[in-house]
């Protein structure tokens, strides 16, 4: 038996690091699964897992390969919705210490539903996030003022946030600094510049970047599996493939408004314990969205979450 932790994974194989620094070709042993956990991938980038070695031995491929038996406990994790399983999750990462969150106000557009619906399931599994707007070489006065505006909303409710221009290569010191000693999970849009970042942050990767489509301004794929990438500061990052969407799972309606620090601390003055937020009289969340103590698009995409459909999508 042997500790390790898993650095990759493509599709059923995952590339385990054991404690000397040796790597092993490892794929699940039997079908098991983490309990309360429905997902599509047993063992994420992140994990640490206990596995044997394969010892009957048919060919020289079969060298430093082994089966995951177990995983330890994790800390924390991060999902999406899995893109083909739309009721099952699939795990980005896990044991993560800070989750950095790329975002664009331009080629391509983040909207706040997206930025929102990351930042509480991020809440819900008690990982800090920062804010990386990159890009910002591109954006005209119109496009500056909204990031600005964005950056005071996102900073007031607690999150941190920066501005990079990987083409510039300005923020890139700062940003290592916040990543030094830690795991990081870089996750975005695909586009938006997480492996151009990623390449500034830690020479020679060469991971490949792509060029954002002129006619539909979004992304391509151009990370296809999650890696993990050991940091010369210390510490890791892991590189994830682009996310399109970011739905929330096995959430009931009345924890929705937890995970949204702003209307949670001001909720506890609603004259309902119960209070959805929506219709009751003497809601303060209501009351603090009128007096724009709550941000409007912050309060959109809490009843986006609540309603479970895209009917309070709004880009900015």
């Amino acid at each position: 038996m042997k500790r390790g932790l898993v650095i990759k994974t493509t599709g059923s194989w995952f590339t385990v690091e054991d404690e000397n620094g040796d790597i092993f070709e490892c794929k699940v042993k039997g079908n098991f699964r983490i309990k309360g956990i429905k997902s599509t991938n047993p063992v994420a980038v992140g994990d640490r897992v206990i596995f044997t070695v394969q010892t009957d031995l048919k060919s020289a491929s079969d060298l430093n390969t082994g089966w995951i038996t177990s995983i330890e406990d994790r800390k924390n994790y991060i999902v999406r919705r899995s893109p083909n399983l739309s009721k099952q999750s699939h795990i980005i990462a896990a044991n993560i210490d800070l989750a950095v969150l790329v975002v664009t106000v331009t080629s391509p557009v983040t909207t706040t539903t997206f930025i929102d619906r990351y930042l509480a399931s991020a809440e819900a599994y008690r990982i800090p996030v920062l804010i990386v707007f990159n890009k910002t070489d591109l954006y005209n006065k119109d496009e500056q003022q909204k990031m600005a505006k964005l950056i005071s909303m996102y900073s007031k409710i607690g999150y941190p946030c920066m501005h990079t221009s990987a083409k510039q290569q300005m923020g890139i010191e700062e940003l290592k600094s916040q990543l030094k000693g830690k795991t990081n999970v870089i996750n975005g849009h695909s586009g938006v510049g997480k492996s151009s970042l990623i390449n500034l942050i830690q020479p020679g990767l060469n991971l490949k970047t792509s060029e954002i489509s002129e006619m539909h301004k979004t992304g391509k794929h151009t990370t296809a599996f999650s890696a993990m990438y050991k940091l010369p500061s210390g510490g890791y990052i892991i590189d994830t493939p682009g996310i399109k969407g970011f739905g929330m799972l096995n959430m009931e309606a009345w924890e929705i408004g937890h995970y949204f620090p702003e209307i949670f601390k001001i909720s506890k003055k609603c004259q309902y314990n119960n209070c959805s937020h929506t219709h009751e009289p003497g809601c303060a969340v209501k009351n603090a969205v009128e007096e724009s103590e709550i941000a409007q698009s912050r309060y959109n995409s809490y009843l986006g979450l609540l309603e479970g459909d895209d009917k309070y999508r709004k880009p900015y």
